[in-house]
């Protein structure tokens, strides 16, 4: 196993900085997922660790070896792509084991590992068959194989899942994870797809137009974002964010929200991170986390749209151009036109400033 550090680490394109100043340490053996949008610096950045890009400034370090000059071949790495570029003139055996062929492993080494790969991602019975006759899922499952028979100290992956369909992707998550604690191997995993990285990772760096937003485990991320930026990303729908100001009362500090009315009135951390507003703040909480409730009492808004998802309903919602978004079980009965009164959970509640996005938290 191998701990990652990027220290400061900067990459330009001519006048495009693709990435800007970033500092991240990947703990030995830990699944840490790279997620953003298309064009937020992640592959940029896995292209760096792999050795494929250089840093325009700062290092990477593999423990405590710099990786400055290293070739990509000699940095222990496996890569798998979007584009799992097999050999389609190929068996699935020969694809599994041709790292190891061409590095003169022992045959017997050989076979062992075959075995246990194919086992491991359910390829067994596929081993004699050419690799030109199988689908898009088999095959990426094979690039991965391949890769993982290398047994690299540093595992990483780029949007591995992206051209498979959603029935195995549900499948591949289970099987990635494992593959990682078999190997016990330090994992980096590139993807746009939120639910791929809270379902895997042991943590998640969460980016955006080359700035590392937010580093912390999926649930952290998720109950605490940062800002207004990750606080939108995570959660599907994201977190609500309504347009506020902290107005003092007899009974304590609310957040007026215009035609929403006044929030209730919060807690003691919450009324005292409002007051280190700047002017105005966001006022989040996530569609999940909210009550219906009788008439006169929390948010009142007009239900817009419904949508029915198995077991879920996501209402949308709206008022005087306000929106919001709430998630209630599929036996909720709500109706489009129908005014409902929302009251968010106390708990749940998040602040941001309106001026700079940044969650405001109690010191």
């Amino acid at each position: 196993m191998t701990a990652i550090r990027l220290e400061n680490l900067v990459k330009r394109f001519g006048g495009f900085t693709a990435l800007k100043s970033m500092d991240l340490s990947i703990g030995d053996g830990e699944f840490m997922a790279l997620l953003g949008p298309s064009g937020c610096g992640k592959s940029t950045t896995m292209n760096m660790i792999a050795g494929m890009e250089e840093p325009s400034e700062g290092r990477i370090l593999f423990g405590d070896r710099d990786m400055a000059g290293v070739a990509m071949g000699r940095r222990g790495v496996g890569f798998v792509f979007q584009n799992y570029a097999i050999f389609t003139h190929m068996t699935v055996r020969q694809n599994l084991d041709y790292g190891l062929r061409m590095a003169r492993s022992p045959k017997a080494e050989i076979a062992r590992r075959t075995a246990a790969i194919a086992d491991l991602l359910q390829l067994g019975d596929l081993l004699d068959r050419p690799a030109s006759g199988l689908s898009v899922n088999i095959l990426q499952r094979v690039a991965i194989g391949r890769s993982a028979m290398m047994e690299p100290a540093i595992f990483l992956l780029d949007e591995p899942l992206s051209n498979v369909d959603a029935a195995f992707r549900a499948v591949m998550r289970t099987e990635l994870k494992h593959i990682q604690r078999e190997f016990r191997q330090t994992m980096v995993y590139v993807t746009h797809d939120q639910l791929e990285a809270m379902t895997m990772a042991d943590r998640i760096a969460v980016m955006d137009h080359g700035v590392l937003q937010q580093v912390g485990t999926p649930l952290e991320v998720y109950n605490n974002p940062a800002n207004v930026f990750v606080a939108r990303f995570i959660g599907a729908p994201g977190m609500n964010l309504l347009a506020g100001v902290p107005v003092e009362g007899a009974e304590g500090l609310r957040i007026d929200l215009g035609a929403l009315g006044r929030s209730a009135v919060l807690d003691a951390p919450l009324a005292a991170a409002a007051r280190r507003a700047k002017g105005g703040v966001q006022f989040g909480f996530r569609p999940e986390q909210v009550d219906l409730v009788a008439a006169g009492a929390g948010l009142g808004m007009t239900v817009g749209f419904v949508e029915r998802i198995g077991a879920r309903t996501i209402v949308h919602l709206e008022r005087d151009g306000i929106t919001a978004k709430a998630v209630f079980d599929n036996d909720t009965r709500v109706l489009v036109g129908d005014l409902v009164h929302l009251a968010p959970h106390p708990g749940a509640l998040r602040l941001f400033d309106a001026a700079t996005g940044a969650a405001l938290r109690e010191v």
